[in-house]
């Protein structure tokens, strides 16, 4: 009797060890958000990995992937995830087919497709045959099986590349500059890829590669600008196109493993790389290698058990996004040998609001990294990034954002940075014109911000870089303050009120005063804006807050706002709400300015300058209506399937919005504390350092309990609708309990006000 006693309770504490042990990374779906706006990458990839491997549908998506039927190219190495405009990368393509070596096309349908954290796989209609792909940090792994009565063959096209087109320097399109190839032995190929443009409009980069392969070459042929030659091992660099086709007979094995290594230095480079990170042939295990990278990271947030399967694919698929981008490059860079060194922050204006910040939270090691990694390039290329891709700082879409993310390191006490040097990087953003170069890094319009103290229209984005200058200046006076530099404190923190002198107090619309307009040179308001450079007829069009998208005859990237109208942008100053709301007319006013915004359709979710606008009730004392907002935006518009994203994911903004949110937190980057919103999980724990948890916990929260009544911090009632970002790494626990009606919870206590 006794045994059987001991049985049962090893066996029930066995089975709460396996249940407390549960395998979170299945829960991620590279496929949420693929379809519809998303544009999200939905191959393998390490966190932060340099190699992306996947299929391109052609040379037109973004992120190489397109839903079937759409036909298949082939599978290049390197990719973006969720990025608008002109795509970037697609380099080094490979594609597996069984006939003659004749053809270089061998565009193929897909008859099925398998998609999994890590693992990417589909069969072909026209020859039955199945690619497996999985990757490491800079090695993609293929193995490919053939049908048996099939010649095995293999086309390496370096040539091929996203977002060509016809037309020679198209911006924003992708543009060859030269290829190479070469069979080194029975078993290796090598060359590289050599492209420039792209959406950041950048200088040539460079992918090298170096193939593997584990059966030998029977035969090949390469090629060079289209033509066809047999048994010529190289075909050099002539700045035309060149691959080669590579066949392994039809005897023996018919699954070919493939590894292709990738490097921004050398194809030997590329060689090494495979030599250390993937000396063998096993397949499996670089999967379960990459799956249990994930795991490690994503484990550092555990949710409640019972939380449905879906909001828990939401919820890690949302983490797994906001960490494919900005790539690890540490080692590969061929501009300067200093590290770590990052690429594809693709763009620090969609990233800067919740992507950053969540990093900070699950993984701030790595924050340290990439901060010191913007530091790297400040150092060595003269400015911060902002939207850089390919080693070239490029395409600034407003102000220069990277300010928010120091700034949000700095408050948050981020240790390994150099805060000095920090300082030293933003002031030469905000006190240094970048000379021309105002697109790609720096900031435009810079010499009329400091002596108008608002940029006048005719500059681009003469709105939008008003705004976001003034929140950058509020962070170089948040870190300046900090390091005890108090004149330069105060004279940021005036500059922080320029957006101001662009805020018409007597312009009225939907019954609301007040809002942010284009404003000339000379201090006068713009009703009627004249387009085209014509002296002598002078056409216009009105301006007014609706205004989203320039005429067809004003050039889009030279609008007064980018992505967005004066609707969004008059809310989004971070660092000043309470004085928007005073310029508004008071509480009252704000918040039915605010139930306007959204009840008649003036709020994009899909676009990043309303990030936090839902949550501004909370400065009026009412952070149930934003509860309310929050809510209402996620079921509406985000789901599990391949259309749960409302937007470009933007190298994982809106995922890590989701994320947020759905945990009852959001950051307020370059500040130091959290806004508290009605959690979608029940329980959500957070190891903030090692060995070290912070938990998040709800009483009878549900579909009709959905306000926050009560709060407990660490068993202290808590009456605040935000929390400190050093209470959190501190470790313990927040507990609401709930009720199905607001509560005075989180109503007198404001957010903080500017330091």
């Amino acid at each position: 009797m006794r045994k059987k006693i001991l049985l049962i309770v090893f066996t029930g504490v066995l089975f709460n060890m396996i249940n407390a042990q549960e395998v979170l990374h299945k829960y991620i779906d590279p496929m949420i958000g693929s379809e519809g706006t998303g544009r999200v990458f939905i191959g393998p990839s390490c966190p932060y990995g340099m190699v992306k491997p996947s299929p391109d549908c052609t040379v037109s998506p973004n992120s190489g992937w397109l839903p079937m039927p759409k036909e298949v190219t082939g599978f290049s190495q390197v990719h973006v995830s969720g990025t608008g405009g002109g795509p970037k990368y697609g380099n080094i393509q490979v594609m597996p087919f069984s006939g003659t070596l004749d053809k270089i096309d061998q565009t193929s349908f897909r008859a099925e497709e398998n998609v999994k954290l890590g693992y990417y796989e589909t069969v072909f209609k026209e020859n039955n045959i199945k690619t497996e792909i999985t990757t490491g940090e800079k090695v993609a792994f293929y193995r490919i099986t053939y049908p048996k009565a099939a010649s095995k063959e293999f086309k390496i096209d370096p040539g091929f590349f996203l977002g060509e087109k016809e037309i020679p320097n198209s911006r924003e399109s992708q543009q060859f500059v030269g290829s190479e190839i070469e069979i080194i032995s029975d078993t290796e190929v090598r060359g590289y890829s050599r492209i420039r443009g792209g959406w950041n409009n950048g200088p040539a980069y460079t992918v090298f590669f170096w193939a593997e392969f584990d059966q030998p070459i029977a035969k090949y042929v390469t090629w060079k600008n289209g033509k066809l030659v047999a048994n010529e091992p190289l075909q050099f660099d002539s700045s035309e196109k060149t691959g080669a086709l590579l066949s392994f007979g039809n005897k023996g094995n018919k699954t070919l493993n493939v590894k292709i290594g990738i490097s921004y230095l050398s194809s030997s480079k590329a060689k090494n790389n495979i030599k250390v990170e993937i000396p063998h042939w096993d397949f499996n295990k670089v999967l379960s290698s990459l799956e249990n990278k994930w795991e490690k990271i994503i484990k550092r947030i555990t949710i409640a058990e019972d939380t449905s399967e879906e909001y828990k694919k939401m919820f890690y698929t949302g983490l797994y996004h906001t960490m494919l981008m900005p790539v690890d490059r540490s080692g590969e860079n061929p501009l300067w040998n200093e590290v770590p060194y990052y690429d594809d922050f693709y763009c620090i204006w969609d990233t800067f609001r919740t992507s950053s910040p969540l990093i900070t939270l699950i993984d701030p090691e790595r924050e340290v990294e990439i901060v010191n990694a913007m530091l790297n390039i400040y150092k060595r290329d003269g400015y911060l990034p902002e939207g850089r891709s390919g080693n070239a700082n490029g395409r600034t879409q407003g102000g220069s954002n990277a300010e928010v993310v120091l700034a949000d390191a700095f408050v948050k006490k981020l240790k390994g940075i150099d805060y000095e040097l920090a300082l030293q990087a933003m002031l030469k953003d905000a006190e240094v014109p970048p000379g021309g170069n105002e697109e790609a890094e720096g900031r435009g319009g810079l010499n009329e911000y400091l002596s108008l103290g608002y940029i006048p229209y005719g500059i681009p984005r003469a709105g939008n870089r008003t705004i976001d200058y003034a929140y950058n200046d509020y962070n170089i006076a948040t870190v300046a303050k900090g390091l005890g530099y108090n004149d330069i404190y105060e004279r940021y923190m005036k500059q922080s009120s320029y957006w101001e002198n662009l805020w018409r107090d007597n312009y009225e619309d939907e019954g609301f005063k007040g809002f942010i307009m284009p404003k000339d040179e000379d201090g006068n308001w713009l009703d009627d804006i004249v387009f085209g450079t014509s002296k002598i007829q002078k056409p216009t069009f009105k301006y007014t807050t609706h205004v989203k998208e320039s005429p067809w005859y004003v050039c889009h990237w030279c609008v007064f706002f980018y992505e967005g109208d004066s609707w969004e942008y008059s809310f989004s100053l971070p660092h000043d709400i309470p004085k928007i709301i005073k310029k508004s007319g008071g509480n009252e006013v704000f918040k039915n300015r605010l139930n306007t915004f959204f009840d008649k359709d003036l709020y994009n979710v899909a676009n990043e300058p309303s990030f936090l606008t839902p949550t501004l009730y909370h400065w009026i004392g009412r952070p149930d209506l934003s509860s309310d907002r929050i809510g209402e935006i996620i079921r509406n518009n985000f789901n599990a399937t391949n259309f749960g994203l409302p937007g470009n994911d933007d190298s994982g903004a809106m995922s890590s919005w989701l994320a947020f949110h759905m945990m009852g937190l959001y950051p307020n980057a370059g500040q130091p504390y959290y806004l508290i919103n009605t959690p979608m999980l029940e329980e959500t724990k957070i190891e903030v350092q090692k060995g070290v948890y912070f938990k998040i916990s709800t009483k009878n929260l549900s579909a009709k309990n959905r306000y926050i009544k009560q709060a407990y911090l660490n068993g202290k009632p808590y009456d605040k609708a935000w929390i400190m970002h050093e209470d959190i790494v501190k470790g313990g626990e927040l507990i609401f309990t709930m009720s199905a009606k607001p509560s005075a919870w989180g109503t007198t206590i404001l957010p903080p006000k500017k330091i």
